[in-house]
């Protein structure tokens, strides 16, 4: 990336070559303008965020430590914010993504109004939130800049030659708040045509990684719900060839595409996979139906039937026209997806599990890795787990086979209060707060998400101020847990009228009008009562 000072020598050059009918023009303020849109198009962010996400891949593969996380946003504004509190935290938003969501936009984004986790809000509504998100992310950047624009010529204005120089520095070195996004596509949307269609869409907003699931697409469930419908190998292959073909035709070549594969909770195949020998790929997914050894007597009108080592055997047929799978299959399944998709295209693999428990996943991951030895999951730390009543109880059972005492507590009601303060309560918490270290060692969870935090957290903070405002402490209610929160916690958009773009608008007017533009930030703004903050 150029220095602050090429942009302002490259564009000196360009005025000077432009003529007298540029001479309005100031070349270090159409420097600023380009520094501060350092990303022009989708496909740039997409290709930046894929070197980003194969970086961090490979530092993960030499040290599990160095996994990533990120939180589900639902809107561009959420996202930003985030990214600006990681900067303001922990300095950098190194192995830290965004993660959207299908369910949120499912939930919160649909012109048909809140909907299930089932595909049936618009898909156009994907890659426009996608593209959303990246508008705030680059006006977060635009705004941090802007504020080290005006530092700067206020360290001009007083003389300080030390101060200009370190202001320069800061902004040559200014980190994006561009990262990552992993993007769910859910199960494709309709067949691998309509898959390509819409991945590159959201390739070309900007995602440099596509979360595809092996659903049946027209029967698609949340993977925390009931339901759920798989489909063969060869049809999910598909699927995650379209996405690599979407990648290498729009130049993102090292674009990811991360297979999730809801077996360990489906139940149900809507289709009978073609074989052609035995053990082939088909041949292993039909092993698992649940069937009847028949004779040819016994078929009924309208039977299905399969032909195995010289048995006729009739899958088990659902009045829905789906078949079921044998139960306790679900682990084998899933580890044949994993391990099959990584042999076929995919990155790294998603499992949706019943619970956050890292003794299953990891046994799954440890037979994965028997073949792909460098298999790396996402996983999702879902708010659908009950997250204190799962620990409590893994706790519970841990102890019981330490042989320690646990007559103190009750397995089927560790959830309560009374158990917060206790011994088996703070060991839990213990367990919950290192479980992504903990899964990134013992699982190969490379990265961690949350798929639908803020969605809690927007509910949350929402009916705490409307119980206090619209009650006894009226006005009190929002100065005390809102805006003197922020004051106090250094809180970016306490200055709103900043934060939406007025400086921002202001500096542009000069550049274009000089000393005849008309700002918003004079004396008589009420955002000058935030000054110091």
């Amino acid at each position: 990336m150029s220095s602050y000072s090429n942009h302002i020598n490259a564009l000196a050059k360009v005025c000077k070559d432009a003529g007298s009918a540029w001479n309005d023009i100031n070349p270090e303020s159409a420097a600023r303008m380009r520094v501060q849109n350092r990303f022009k198009t989708g496909l740039e962010i997409a290709q930046y965020t894929a070197d980003i996400m194969r970086r961090d891949m490979e530092e993960y593969d030499a040290d599990s430590s160095q996994f990533t996380q990120s939180l589900g946003c639902w809107h561009g504004f959420i996202g930003q914010q985030k990214m600006i509190s990681i900067k303001k935290h922990f300095g950098s938003t190194k192995k830290k993504y965004l993660y959207l969501s299908g369910w949120m936009v499912a939930a919160l984004r649909s012109e048909f109004g809140p909907l299930p986790d089932q595909s049936m809000h618009e898909k156009t509504t994907v890659p426009e939130l996608i593209k959303e998100l990246y508008t705030f992310l680059r006006q977060a950047d635009s705004r941090e800049l802007n504020e080290l624009f005006r530092q700067l010529d206020a360290a001009r204005e007083a003389g300080d030659a030390l101060k200009e120089a370190k202001i320069i520095k800061e902004i040559d070195n200014h980190e994006t708040h561009v990262v990552p996004i992993i993007a769910d596509i859910d199960a494709g949307f309709g067949n691998a045509e309509a898959t390509y269609l819409l991945a590159k869409q959201m390739i070309e907003a900007g995602a440099c990684a596509l979360q595809i699931e092996n659903q049946v697409s027209d029967e698609k469930q949340c993977g925390h719900q009931d339901g759920k419908v798989t489909v063969p190998h060869s049809d999910f292959l598909a699927k995650i060839n379209a996405c690599r073909y979407a990648f290498l035709e729009l130049g993102i070549d090292n674009g990811i595409i991360v297979a999730r594969t809801d077996s360990l909770g489906a139940g149900l195949t809507k289709q009978i996979a073609v074989t052609h020998e035995p053990g082939d790929l088909g041949d292993l997914y039909n092993s698992y139906l649940d069937c009847e050894e028949i004779h040819v007597e016994d078929m009924h009108n309208g039977d299905v039937v399969l032909n195995r080592d010289g048995k006729l055997l009739r899958p088990r047929r659902l009045e829905s026209g789906l078949f079921q799978f044998r139960e306790g299959t679900g682990e084998d399944r899933c580890v044949l997806d994993c391990i099959t998709s990584l042999e076929n295209g995919a990155d790294m693999i998603w499992i949706e599990t019943e619970k956050p428990h890292i003794g299953q996943i990891g046994a799954m991951v440890d037979r994965i890795r028997e073949v792909i030895p460098n298999a790396k999951l996402v996983y999702n730390n879902s708010p659908s787990f009950n997250w204190t009543l799962n620990f409590r109880q893994q706790t519970y059972d841990a102890w019981v086979a330490e042989g320690r005492d646990v007559s103190a507590y009750d397995r089927d009601r560790l959830m309560s209060a009374d158990y917060d303060d206790t011994e088996l309560g703070r060991d839990a918490d213990v367990h919950i707060q290192t479980f992504q270290a903990d899964a990134a060692r013992d699982a190969g969870i490379f990265h961690h998400l949350i798929t639908l935090p803020t969605y809690h957290t927007a509910a949350l903070s929402t009916d705490t101020l409307s119980k206090e405002y619209f009650g006894e402490l009226g006005m009190l209610g929002y100065v005390l847990h809102v805006q003197r929160e922020e004051i106090r916690k250094g809180i970016a958009c306490v200055k709103h009228q900043i934060m939406s773009g007025s400086n921002i608008g202001d500096d542009h007017k000069e550049y274009f009008a000089g000393e005849a533009a008309l700002k918003a930030g004079g004396t008589a703004n009420t955002m000058n009562q935030f000054a110091n903050v």
